[in-house]
C-alpha cells in the first residue's frame, strides 16, 4: 500500500467523490455520441485539479507525480476519457513549465488550472514515432517565426486555448534543429482539419491542425531555439507515466465489472465465480494489473525523487506493460461476461476498445521495447 499524507489523503476522496457521482454516470453516454465532456472539463478545475502538477505560484496544487497517477487511475476505472483530458493537459503545460520563460509561465500556466485547455502537437502524417521525419518548418523573419505545415492526431487540437507546437527551424541540423513554441488558439494561420472519428477514447478530441504562412512572436519560444527535442523528451517521459497510470485503472475498472458479473451470473446451478476456469482468469487479471500497478507507481517515484538514469526506461517499461496488461484484461472481461459483454449495455466493451489506444499513443508499444532496451545496454 501506498502511504498517503492527509493533503493527498483528501484529494484523494474528492476524486473519488467526483468519480462516482459525475463522471461514471455519464461515462457511456460520452462513448455514444463522441462528446467531448465540458462539464468533466469544469468540474475538474473548481476542484483544483484540471492541472494538479502546476506549482502554487501558477494556480495549481503542487502535486506530486505518484499522486497524480492515483488520481488518473481512479479516474481512467470508469472513464479513461475523462483521465484523458488531464492527460493532455499535463501533456500541453509540462514543456513550458519545464524550459519556458518566467514571462511565458506568467501568460499561460495559471490559465490551465482555471478551465482553459492544452494540447500537445507534433505528430504528423509522416511523423508518427521517426520525430525527425516531421516538415512542419519556421523561418524566423525579424522578431517573429512564420510557420508552415501540419499536424494530426492532435488530442485537444480544435479545443486547446494554448498549444506546445513543435516546428524544424534548420532542418540540415537534424535533432538539434527543432523549437518548440507556445501557440494560441485561433492564432492568424491556424486552421482547423477535421477532428477524428475513433474506435474508442471517443469522449477526447483529437484533430488535425494546419499552418498556413502562421506568424509566432520570437519570446514564445520554450527554452531556445534548436532546443525542441531536449523539450520534448522529459515531456514523453511524463506522459509514458500517465498513459501507463490510464491503462492501470482502466484494467482495474474492467476487472471490478467481470468479478461483479461472475458473482451474480447463475450457470450449472451456481455463480460463474464458482467454476474454476473462471477463477484462473480472474486471479491472472488480477496479478497481472497489481504488476504492472507497481511498475507504474516506481516510475512515478524515479520522477518525483528526479532519479533521471531511470526514468526513461521506467516510463517506457510502465507504459508497455501497463498498456498491454490493459488490452489482454478488458478482452478477458468480455470474455467473462459471455455475450452480455459484447453489447453496449455493460462497460467493458467500451473499455477494450479505450485500450487499445493506450498500446499506440505517446509511442507505440514497439517503440517502448526500443526506448527501454537503448536504456538498459547503456547501463
Amino acid at each position: 500500500m501506498i502511504g498517503l499524507s492527509a493533503e493527498q489523503k483528501m484529494i484523494f476522496a474528492t476524486v473519488k467523490g467526483i468519480v462516482q457521482e459525475k463522471i461514471q454516470p455519464r461515462a457511456a453516454e460520452i462513448d455514444e455520441r463522441a462528446e467531448f465532456p465540458w462539464d468533466t472539463v469544469r468540474i475538474f478545475a473548481e476542484n483544483g485539479i484540471l492541472a494538479p502538477l502546476l506549482p502554487e505560484k501558477y494556480g495549481g496544487i503542487g502535486l506530486d507525480y505518484l499522486t497524480f497517477s492515483m488520481i488518473l487511475e481512479e479516474i481512467s476505472k470508469v472513464c479513461a476519457s475523462s483521465a484523458l483530458i488531464l492527460i493532455a493537459q499535463a501533456d500541453g503545460m509540462l514543456p513550458i513549465l519545464f524550459a519556458g520563460s518566467e514571462a511565458l509561465k506568467e501568460k499561460y500556466l495559471p490559465g490551465l488550472a482555471k478551465g482553459k485547455l492544452a494540447g500537445f502537437a507534433a505528430t504528423e502524417p509522416g511523423a508518427g514515432s521517426d520525430i525527425l521525419s516531421m516538415k512542419t518548418r519556421a523561418v524566423r523573419k525579424g522578431d517573429v517565426y512564420v510557420l508552415n505545415g501540419q499536424k494530426c492526431f492532435i488530442t485537444n487540437g480544435s479545443i486547446a486555448d494554448v498549444l506546445t507546437v513543435y516546428a524544424f527551424t534548420d532542418p540540415e541540423k537534424g535533432s538539434k534543429g527543432i523549437t518548440a513554441f507556445v501557440m494560441e488558439k485561433d492564432s492568424k494561420g491556424l486552421n482547423y482539419g477535421k477532428n477524428e472519428n475513433k474506435m474508442g477514447m471517443r469522449g477526447c478530441v483529437n484533430s488535425q491542425l494546419f499552418f498556413e504562412d502562421m506568424e509566432i512572436s520570437a519570446e514564445n519560444i520554450i527554452g531556445h531555439e534548436g532546443k525542441g527535442i531536449a523539450n520534448m523528451m522529459p515531456a514523453l517521459d511524463t506522459s509514458r507515466l500517465f498513459s501507463a497510470s490510464q491503462a492501470v485503472g482502466l484494467a482495474q475498472g474492467a476487472i471490478n465489472e467481470a468479478v461483479k458479473y461472475a458473482r451474480e451470473r447463475v450457470q450449472f446451478g451456481k455463480p460463474i465465480a464458482d467454476l474454476q476456469a473462471i477463477q484462473f482468469m480472474i486471479a491472472d487479471m488480477v496479478a497481472n494489473t497489481e504488476a504492472a500497478r507497481l511498475l507504474t507507481y516506481q516510475a512515478a517515484r524515479y520522477l518525483d525523487r528526479k532519479e533521471s538514469r531511470f526514468v526513461r526506461k521506467s516510463c517506457a517499461m510502465a507504459k508497455f506493460v501497463a498498456s498491454d496488461n490493459a488490452m489482454k484484461v478488458t478482452t478477458d472481461a468480455v470474455q467473462v461476461l459471455g455475450g452480455y459483454g459484447y453489447m453496449k449495455d455493460y462497460p467493458v466493451e467500451r473499455m477494450m476498445r479505450d485500450a487499445k489506444l493506450i498500446q499506440i499513443y505517446t509511442g507505440t508499444n514497439q517503440i517502448m521495447r526500443l526506448v527501454a532496451a537503448r536504456e538498459i545496454f547503456q547501463e
